[in-house]
């Protein structure tokens, strides 16, 4: 995904992790299999998964952890890939799964061990509506990501308490759910979306879910990671 479609935010990644002081290794990889998961096609994401563990099973550490930016794929190498193979690959898989995390996850992991120099970020006071990915939700916490932006930046988090965006993956876009899509977010995501001053800033962290909102209400949604970059001094 962000190799074609939203690039700039996994280039963004990159970049603050390398000016707080982090290696970053890139390593080509096949797609996560959440797309095939999504439509029940189980045998695609097994080999998807079998490919992904081989690849890395050598590679992710506590020391070397696999962190990903889109929700729904990086978790998928934490909840799903553990059910979907069996014998040495199952047990490879769960040892890739408990050094896997969310940017967010991470980010607030290594605050808390005082690795991260808050000095680095301005101080930004800004006012940010968070609305959480479903997944995120589900397999975590939105916790990290309150954490990070609050700390990081002296920023005011207000979680929006909405459900599913609507968009569920490729959902919202097939034309069969374009209707239920939009009036799933016209529940709480949208109004409250609308209502709030251009100044506010709007954080997804899932690709969906930033998409749904432009299409729903037409303002431009911020991944975590780049309000932080934008709040670096």
């Amino acid at each position: 995904l962000l190799n074609y479609n939203e690039a700039e935010i996994g280039i963004t990644t990159v970049k603050l992790l390398d000016k707080l002081g982090y290696s970053v290794k890139y390593v080509r990889h096949s797609e996560s299999g959440r797309s095939f998961l999504s439509k029940g096609l189980l045998e695609e994401a097994r080999k998807l998964a079998k490919a992904n563990v081989t690849l890395f099973k050598n590679l992710i550490t506590k020391d070397t952890p696999l962190v990903g930016v889109e929700p729904s794929a990086i978790l998928t190498f934490r909840d799903e890939y553990p059910d979907l193979l069996r014998g040495e690959e199952k047990s490879d898989a769960k040892s890739i799964a408990s050094n896997t995390f969310m940017i967010e996850e991470f980010l607030a992991r290594e605050l808390d061990a005082g690795k991260i120099d808050v000095k680095l970020f301005r101080d930004n006071k800004a006012l940010i509506k968070l609305h959480g990915h479903c997944q995120q939700k589900a397999l975590s916490s939105l916790v990290p990501v309150k954490k990070i932006l609050t700390r990081l930046g002296n920023n005011e988090v207000h979680l929006i308490p909405s459900g599913c965006c609507g968009m569920a993956g490729s959902f919202g876009y097939e034309k069969e759910h374009f209707e239920l899509s939009m009036q799933i977010g016209e529940l709480v995501l949208f109004p409250t979306v609308r209502k709030q001053p251009e100044n506010v800033i709007i954080a997804a962290a899932g690709t969906s879910c930033r998409h749904q909102i432009k299409d729903g209400t037409g303002r431009k949604s911020l991944h975590p990671v780049e309000i932080l970059w934008n709040t670096l001094v």
